[in-house]
């Protein structure tokens, strides 16, 4: 295994959008910025499973981290997926009540929002409800027309290209065994791909965060695996609601709710759950949960049918909360009161997502008060990120044809993704070239055929621009192999005529 050993001024330990965020934030100065990641790509952990919700702020108690950040992302949240050239819809939110019970929470959220100074929340009644969402049944709702989305994967890859190319270096598939000073300046992290020297350590390693904590001998923090489950609808039934639509939250569970969330791709899902468990990488799909999602939704839209179900997944939540207590604590955002240069960052839970250009910013704060930082003048802030054919009108649509052939041969037939596409994907500046990081950055194989089409023919794509050997091919990096027992022709060939000499070497003996 290759080892490697570089010294660099920042590591960030954690490619998830926050630690992306704050990589790009850094970028900035002109210092020597290093992101280690254990899996093959960026945003794999807690960023690229979520809701892609903008939130307005309004859930989140006046006072904390949470929700000052959250209303200060949200604000400037479109001028960033702007830059990076990631897409952004302000479709707005309607937390709706069911019952007469409900009218009091709805005062309430609309209160602290206000207390938040979130922009624009109002209560609206039966009739207004009606004519904004003629689907859904309800009795009242508090309406935040500022509540956004977005997509919460191509934006954390966009931030990691953009502070890529603005001079901060990234390590994939690398993982952090160990943490330790050197001359009780510099700090030494061992990884499994070699060791690493800096002077300062930013632990964004969300659902890890209290380990790496540990690792440099910080034992305060705790933090707890939570799993939301979701169904994701076919874009055929995206025409049934408008805007996202929220159950009134229940004190004490630890999330928003089961809620029905239009998707910037057109999809509709449902979740998440909300449930403690025992290990930090379990992902699975539940029966029990998977039913309960139906029900709740179906509450709320009975147009909904099983039928309109393409896929269930989950994501991880990183809780500080154990489950016997339930709720929210605040974001943990500091410099150790224990050990110099080392930041933690824990708990970054929902709205981890809104908040992760103001956390960023908060970091860089926190350094910057230390020392002074320097400003790289070249930073360049824009990303363009890949073409989309299918959202051309026809005649660019021909024009690009007529410029790269590769435009004209559709590839995922339910999502309509081409072969340029593909390709632009697999060159993607961060060298990951598993079908997930291809899934993410085009949305090849997330149609309604989830791949049945596609997947054979982007692996094929693989081994003939990239020259990879199929069985080196993953599903997502490591050891995810998809062809263990493929034998390309010549091996077959060879096989072929060893059996066949054996063969004859039988006969003679016989």
């Amino acid at each position: 295994m290759k080892t490697i050993n570089h010294d660099f001024h920042i590591i960030i330990i954690g490619g998830g959008v926050v630690g992306c965020a704050i990589a790009r934030e850094l970028s900035k100065y002109k210092i020597k910025i290093a992101v280690l990641e254990k899996e093959d790509d960026v945003g794999w952990g807690t960023s690229c499973r979520n809701s892609g919700v903008v939130h307005a702020g309004f859930n989140n108690r006046p006072g904390t981290l949470m929700a000052k950040f959250c209303v200060e992302g949200n604000k400037s949240f479109e001028d960033l997926c702007h830059q990076l050239g990631v897409p952004y819809k302000k479709i707005g939110k309607l937390v709706v009540a069911q019952k007469k019970e409900e009218l009091k929470d709805l005062q309430k959220l609309k209160q602290q929002g206000d207390a938040n100074r979130v922009d624009n929340l109002q209560i609206i009644g039966l009739n207004e409800l009606k004519r904004l969402e003629p689907n859904l049944v309800g009795i009242a709702a508090l309406y935040s027309p500022e509540t956004a989305i977005t997509s919460p994967y191509l934006l954390t890859i966009a931030l990691a290209e953009n502070a890529l190319n603005n001079g901060a270096s990234f390590f994939l598939n690398t993982e952090v065994k160990d943490i330790s000073r050197l001359d009780n300046s510099y700090f030494k992290i061992s990884t499994n791909r070699g060791e690493f020297t800096s002077s300062y350590v930013i632990n964004s390693a969300g659902l890890y965060a209290d380990r790496i904590a540990r690792m440099a001998g910080i034992k305060k923090f705790s933090l707890y695996p939570c799993r939301g489950e979701y169904h994701i609808l076919d874009k055929k039934a995206s025409w049934m609601i408008n805007h996202l639509v929220y159950p009134v939250p229940q004190d004490g569970t630890g999330g928003l709710g089961v809620h029905l969330t239009p998707t910037i791709d057109g999809n509709i899902l449902i979740g998440p759950s909300n449930e403690y468990i025992n290990r930090r990488n379990d992902f699975s799909s539940t029966f029990p949960i998977m039913k309960m999602l139906s029900a709740e939704a179906y509450s709320f839209l009975p147009l909904i049918s099983s039928g309109d179900i393409i896929r269930s997944y989950s994501g991880l939540r990183a809780k500080q909360v154990p489950s016997s207590v339930g709720g929210f604590w605040d974001f943990v955002i500091e410099e150790s009161d224990t050990v110099n240069n080392f930041i933690n960052l824990i708990g970054i839970e929902s709205p981890g997502l809104t908040a992760a250009q103001p956390i960023a910013q908060r970091v860089v704060n926190i350094i910057n008060k230390k020392e002074r930082l320097n400003s790289n003048f070249s930073f360049n802030p824009f990303r363009k990120g890949i073409l989309k054919f299918e959202e051309q009108d026809e005649e660019t649509k021909k024009a690009l044809i007529k410029q790269d052939s590769n435009y004209g041969e559709i590839v995922c037939r339910c999502e309509k993704i081409t072969k340029k596409e593909i390709l632009e994907a697999a060159n993607n500046p961060l060298g990951a070239k598993s079908l997930i990081s291809i899934k993410y950055r085009t949305r090849a194989m997330m149609g309604r055929c989830q791949g049945g089409y596609c997947q054979t023919r982007i692996m094929e794509i693989l081994r003939e621009y990239f020259e990879l050997d199929p069985k080196e091919i993953t599903l997502k990096g490591n050891d995810s192999y998809l062809l263990n027992g493929y034998r390309s022709n010549k091996e077959n060939n060879q096989s072929c005529q060893k059996k066949k000499l054996l063969s004859l070497e039988e006969g003679l003996l016989v």
